[in-house]
């Protein structure tokens, strides 16, 4: 029904069961985290052009999940813009990462754990 060593998110559809795999959750978390204004995945800012040249790996980069019993559990390192109110973008950042893997997989989102490894001293972010 798979390979064993894939972690899975199990659903039963009508022919037959749905998984998803941790990889494709943590791209749904690095994506909906990326929508935050000021905030940016360790894989950098993401964009359909920047989607079709590079490796999935390297988007999720800084993304952990592990998916148990129907439970996304979420672990995010973000860099934050300078100036950005830290509270408040991560509190923003963890609902969207939780109503995108909910929406999107059916699973349950746990918990989103963030931790801000840097500050983009860039103007204009």
């Amino acid at each position: 029904m798979g390979n064993p060593a894939e972690n899975k998110a199990k659903g039963r559809g009508v022919e037959g069961n749905v998984l998803v795999a941790d990889d494709v959750v943590a791209m749904i978390a690095s994506l909906a985290a990326g929508e935050v204004e000021g905030v940016e995945p360790l894989g950098g800012p993401i964009t359909n052009g920047v989607m079709s040249k590079t490796s999935s790996r390297k988007l999720t980069r800084g993304t952990r999940v592990k998916v148990s019993e129907g439970r996304a559990k979420v672990q995010l390192a973000l860099t934050m813009g300078y100036g950005v109110n830290i509270p408040k973008s991560c509190a923003l950042v963890q609902e969207k990462v939780k109503t995108a893997i909910e929406t999107m997989t059916g699973l349950q989102c746990g918990e989103v754990g963030i931790r801000i490894v840097g500050v983009n001293m860039k103007k204009g972010r």
